[in-house]
């Protein structure tokens, strides 16, 4: 939100510099991100991490003027000459804006123009140059005709981006007096939390600085006049369901004229960020910053005209089917059938709380106004919003649960604020349906409950003190203080949650930084190790040991995106998703089946950012059950890398890319971290990877899961560079189960290994899981790792045969091995080998 500080001022006497308002502000849970200056010089502060911005007016070089003539230019029909008076001296002052052609050649103006008028050597921003570029005034001559100043547009003096014609300001502006002086500002970037929306308009802010500052807050008299033709019998409010539509709350005013509203007025909706477009409209978004009610206007004699000239019946409801509304942005847009509607006997109005609809809207025609002020279950606007993919202001506020009893008071300063702006008699009385007034809870604490929060011992007079200065009405009995929720905030809440709620009110009043640093009072719960947490960390920590980077993505995804795993025209039969009611975005429409896809998507956003990428991720998938509300979410673990092998070097000439051995080593490792002994990687193919470069990984006859490189045609559906993908999905929650709870740490051993070498030709078809199970079941518990080193194949060693080169490392816990040890081992392992697996071991030369 945009906090204007003179706004701010008109309800709350604040005397602090603004650099230590924006502090309480943030003190207060209302973060200052950023302080635009308007004219206003930047003040000396310490850095306290909020950056200013702005132009700053030197008070003798921008004053306000008195423009009394409007001449033709002897030279160029585009541009005027106004005879301009600054407080001190009559200058001539030539200028190209189209908003002074009107007065051109009419002699001395009955009614003179006030302008923000800049002298010689001011410095501005050009408003001919896109963005905010300073230029300094120079004397020149443009068509013959000497310049020097210029009067200024909203642009030039940096607040906002209008420039098509020049600051007429309002009559009452004092010529001569500094521009600075007369409507320098300060406007606050605030970032308001989802649960204050009771602080996105000016009022509810200056509450909040008032009870910080213990100052009376300056609320604005609702009262309307009396005596003007009542409203009775003109409109009547009919609501069909009041959980959706708490309060309906409208006013009537008769005789208005859509016109600019006063320069003061659109000068603060500026700063604000909304734009200017009448006093009508402007009024409804006046009252929306200022109290936080969004007001809607209608055009009452459109709405009697489509009640065939009687007094129109708002009726509030849902959409009937295939009911359809045009919108004030000429969009027409279909309903879902929870979307709730202002409408009358013919049909749909708007979009309760959203936007209006484009038939009833205001114009420069309208006369008479008839003005909506509403509550709206916050809950339901938030699934239009998402539905209609359709924001605005008063959707912001509604979707956070404005309070219904702004309702009465936005409509009753809305019709104000028309009628003096735009003229009219307001109409006698307001129409006034609260068919389900909320109850704002009672809470009750005490000053030990403070305490125990808090860690600050306050009495319950103080407690009271603090929570009636923000409103709340409280009574006191003996240590306890109970307190209701004043009729503005819909954020505290009822018994535990209550509780808290209020004690974080007395911890902002009170002050976070008086709050002194203690240490915890209360007994500390059990410390409970939580597994599934602890196997994950696990998991995370070995791969990021091992290289790898750990991604987190969406868990919302789209069928297509998951297509794309399978080359094509072998893609599964459709597959059930769980679907989301009300998507984000249609790309993020039901919940993922695949974690891999999710993890090869980031490695294609990524993949040319970097030479080489090493990816994870765990979490889970969602599995549609039959007959059942819940899905099955197991969890899954997903790799996939691509690129060079290592990092370029300054001594590496030639560089090689990842292969499959790279992967299968990596899941290895996890595997050992595991302390899963019992696996093997068998030859296998699945649609999504190359055929046969793919492996399957099974422990214990268990299936985890597949792995190797992608298919060419699954890489030709990614924008994957030309270096293979490795990748694999793993049953993670399988893997858990099969890894054992409790396993035996072996110290370390004093004594030196024995390290030999044994080379034996196999049948081609004979793998090297089968030589290690081999190798390592005759090797005995002596036989501490078995490493392949070589492979060959030749002539030499006959067709259909290789030979494998293995590297045997032999240690003994309590003393060392002797050749003859080892040599028995030796024989052992080469029968065995022989006898199974019918290998010729190799002799060394």
């Amino acid at each position: 939100m945009e906090l204007v500080y003179s706004w701010l001022k008109e309800y709350v006497d604040v005397d602090l510099p603004i650099v230590d308002l924006a502090h309480a502000l943030t003190m207060l849970g209302m973060e200052v991100e950023n302080i635009r200056l308007v004219g206003l010089p930047e003040p000396e502060s310490e850095n306290i991490g909020i950056t200013f911005q702005g132009l700053a007016w030197d008070p003798e070089k921008f004053v306000v003027a008195r423009v009394d003539e409007v001449m033709p230019h002897p030279n160029a029909d585009r541009l005027v000459l106004c005879r301009l008076y600054d407080g001190k001296e009559e200058l001539t002052v030539l200028t190209g804006a189209p908003n002074l052609y009107p007065f051109k050649g009419k002699g001395q103006l009955d009614q003179p123009l006030k302008v923000a008028y800049a002298r010689e050597g001011a410095k501005i921003y050009d408003g001919h140059k896109p963005g905010q570029v300073l230029t300094t005034l120079k004397r020149m001559k443009i068509r013959g005709v000497e310049s020097f100043s210029m009067i200024c547009s909203e642009k030039e003096l940096g607040i906002s981006q209008e420039h098509e014609g020049v600051m007429i300001l309002d009559d009452i502006a004092p010529e001569g007096t500094p521009l600075v002086d007369y409507m320098g500002d300060a406007v606050f970037e605030i970032a308001i939390l989802p649960n204050m929306v009771h602080c996105a308009n000016v009022i509810g802010i200056a509450r909040e600085v008032a009870a910080y500052l213990d100052k009376p807050l300056k609320f604005p008299d609702t009262a309307l006049p009396t005596g003007g033709t009542p409203i009775k019998g003109k409109v009547s409010i009919e609501i069909k369901n009041s959980e959706l539509n708490p309060r309906f709350v409208v006013g009537l005013l008769q005789g208005v004229k859509a016109q600019p509203s006063p320069y003061w007025v659109q000068y603060r909706l500026q700063l604000a960020g909304m734009r200017p477009i009448n006093s009508i409209v402007d009024a409804t978004n006046y009252v929306m910053l200022e109290a936080g009610e969004p007001l809607h206007a209608f055009d009452y004699d459109v709405l009697v005209n489509r009640a065939g000239g009687k007094a129109p019946t708002i009726i509030t409801r849902t959409p009937k089917k295939g009911e359809k509304l045009t919108t004030l942005d000429e969009v027409e847009r279909a309903l879902d059938d929870f979307t709730e509607l202002v409408c009358d006997t013919s049909g749909a109005l708007s979009l309760a709380g959203v936007m209006g609809g484009f038939e009833t809207e205001v114009t420069d025609q309208t006369t008479n106004v008839l003005l909506e002020g509403a509550s709206w279950n916050f809950i339901n606007i938030r699934k239009t919003v998402a539905s209609q993919r359709l924001k605005s202001e008063a959707s912001y506020r509604f979707a956070r649960n404005v309070h219904p009893s702004l309702a009465e008071t936005g409509v009753r300063l809305g019709l104000q604020r028309m009628a003096a702006w735009g003229g009219g008699e307001i109409a006698d009385g307001i129409v006034d349906a609260y068919p389900a007034p909320r109850v704002d809870p009672i809470v009750t604490i005490s000053e030990a409950d403070v305490e125990r929060l808090l860690g600050v011992h306050l009495m319950a007079a103080e407690i009271s003190a603090l929570l009636e200065r923000l409103e709340f009405k409280c009574t006191i009995k003996g240590k306890l203080v109970s307190a209701r929720s004043p009729a503005y905030r819909t954020d505290i809440g009822d018994a535990v949650v209550g509780k808290a709620d209020v004690i974080e009110e007395v911890a902002r009043l009170y002050g976070f930084e008086k709050i002194p640093s203690t240490r915890l009072r209360a007994e500390l719960p059990p410390q409970r190790g939580n597994a599934a947490e602890e196997r994950d960390r696990l998991v995370q920590d070995t791969l990021a040991s091992l290289g790898l980077q750990e991604v987190i993505s969406y868990r919302l995804t789209n069928p297509e995106a998951e297509q794309r795993l399978y080359p094509a025209g072998s893609q599964p039969e459709t597959q059930d998703y769980v679907e989301i009611q009300n998507p984000i975005a249609i790309e993020k429409r039901v919940l993922r089946r695949s974690l891999l896809a999710s993890v090869l998507e980031a490695l294609e956003r990524n993949i040319r950012q970097r030479e080489r990428l090493l990816l994870f991720e765990i979490g889970p998938v969602f599995l549609p059950r039959e007959n059942e509300l819940l899905p099955d979410e197991p969890a899954r673990l997903a790799v996939a890398l691509s690129g060079l092998r290592h990092p370029s070097a300054w001594d590496t000439e030639t560089q090689t890319n990842f292969d499959f051995f790279d992967l299968k080593g990596i899941i290895e490792g996890l595997l050992q971290a595991l302390h899963i002994d019992e696996y093997s990687f068998t030859t296998d193919s699945q649609a999504s990877f190359h055929p046969g470069k793919c492996a399957l990984l099974t422990i214990g006859g268990e299936k985890i899961g597949w792995m190797g490189e992608l298919h060419p045609k699954v890489m030709e559906n990614y924008g994957f560079l030309e270096a293979p993908v490795l990748a694999t999905d793993l049953d993670l929650e399988l893997l858990y189960t099969l890894s054992p709870k409790d396993f035996v740490a072996a110290p370390l051993t004093a004594y030196p290994p024995v390290i030999e070498d044994l080379a034996m030709i196999v049948s081609e078809e004979t793998s090297s899981a089968e030589i290690e199970k081999v190798i390592y079941t005759s090797g005995g518990f002596l036989l501490k790792q078995v490493s392949l080193f070589d492979i060959f194949r030749g002539e030499q060693i006959g067709k259909g045969k290789k030979s494998m080169a293995y590297r045997l490392t032999y240690q003994a816990p309590n003393r060392t091995l002797t050749d003859k040890d080892v040599g028995k081992l030796r024989v052992r392992i080469i029968k065995q080998l022989e006898k199974e697996l019918a290998a010729k071991v190799r002799k060394a030369d």
